[in-house]
């Protein structure tokens, strides 16, 4: 059955969107379809002043809707410990984990020269600034272990080697309720090497 072209236009849109195929497209578009006329304009309003409020922080590259992000803002935050980051959405998970309370610096991607991006197109060379002139004692490399992450970490260890600063990365183990029978072996490798006491 096909659908009017209007609702049609909407389903293209949602479809384009990640993670969304035609068919979840399409459950939304008419979940949507079903919702109050003020709903959706709440929604949709809500689209367009995210779009003409938010930039990047221009310490941070956070997103933000002043100069620079709340964290950088924050003087709780400790000032000598940097992580780093892939997006804004790493940087909100770590922030809801809650047991980190230092600054960040998000990179807006990882190395994948299939894809077109290298080091020029991440923010490394802010963050070579930021080392030079903030009293940065540790870069924690908060990058997803994966083959482009591990890039990027590496990358980013070359570059920080003559500079005189403590480099870390976030431990890779098991998850919690993972049966370690199902474990892939380089997941076994780094929770063997970062074991901990009991």
């Amino acid at each position: 059955m096909a659908f009017p072209e209007v609702l049609e236009r909407v389903i293209k849109n949602l479809a384009a969107l990640p993670g969304l195929g035609e068919k979840s497209a399409t459950r939304l578009a008419l979940y949507l379809l079903s919702r109050p006329s003020e709903e959706i304009k709440e929604l949709a309003q809500s689209l367009l002043e995210m779009r003409s409020k938010l930039k990047l922080c221009k310490r941070c590259f956070n997103l933000a809707t002043e100069e620079f992000c709340q964290l950088c803002l924050d003087p709780q935050r400790e000032k000598d410990i940097l992580c780093v980051v892939e997006d804004p959405a790493a940087l909100s998970a770590i922030e809801r984990a809650g047991a980190y309370k230092g600054l960040y610096h998000v990179l807006h991607g990882v190395l994948s020269p299939r894809d077109g991006i290298g080091p020029r197109e991440l923010r490394l060379p802010e963050l070579l600034t930021r080392l030079r002139q903030e009293n940065i004692k540790e870069v924690v490399l908060a990058l997803s272990p994966t083959v482009s992450g591990e890039a990027t970490a590496a990358y980013i260890v070359e570059l920080l080697k003559e500079v005189p600063i403590k480099v870390t990365r976030l431990a890779c183990g098991l998850p919690m309720g993972m049966d370690v029978r199902y474990a892939d072996q380089m997941t076994l490798k780094r929770a063997i090497e970062a074991r901990q006491n009991f």
